[in-house]
């Protein structure tokens, strides 16, 4: 007997195909799930962070409070870090599309897009220096805001790293969102 509420791939009951409960566009939403080494890292992170936390809480209740306070905050930036990692990616809504960072966030709004489109380029290799070839996602600005703008997703990302059917139905998902509010 299958058990559908353990996976998100379900196909769900919907009366009017909405793939979730609500359907919310004004809500930012990821149109792709983080991929394994994304999640892969950012649990890592937080299991080493449990480790800290555990030697915090003894350091405090051995040694001085103010050493536990110091591994302490080692711990929750730790923890920031894993969580900034999970955050980082390409989000849409109907304002716009956002590209998050690790260090920064830029939105365009959909006015300003003039369009998104797939190219074959070389593509750095899970953020690192090291080029490949592989594909990327583009996001082409009208007017004033028209320039160079790094790749929206890679094949090679954290994402997508041998997921490539993952990254075209991303590609799309990303495309249909831009021309459904693309147009001026």
């Amino acid at each position: 007997m299958p058990l559908p509420f353990l996976t998100a791939d379900r196909a769900f009951d919907a009366v009017d195909d909405v793939a979730l409960p609500y359907d919310d566009r004004d809500r930012w939403r990821r149109p792709y799930r983080p991929g394994p080494w994304r999640v892969g890292v950012a649990a890592l992170l937080l299991l080493l962070a449990s480790f800290v936390l555990v030697a915090a809480a003894l350091i405090a209740a051995t040694g001085t409070p103010s050493e536990g306070g110091v591994v302490l905050g080692i711990a929750l930036a730790v923890i920031a870090v894993a969580l900034r990692l999970l955050r980082a990616g390409v989000w849409v809504s109907a304002q716009g599309l956002r590209r998050t960072g690790f260090f920064t966030t830029r939105t365009t709004p959909w006015g300003q897009v003039a369009g998104v489109r797939t190219v074959q380029q070389p593509v750095r290799w899970l953020g690192l220096p090291r080029a490949v070839q592989g594909q990327a996602l583009h996001l082409d600005r009208r007017g004033r805001a028209a320039g160079a703008v790094p790749p929206l997703l890679t094949t090679h990302n954290a994402d997508f790293l041998a997921r490539t059917e993952a990254f075209d139905r991303a590609a799309d998902a990303v495309r249909a969102w831009a021309e459904e509010h693309g147009r001026p």
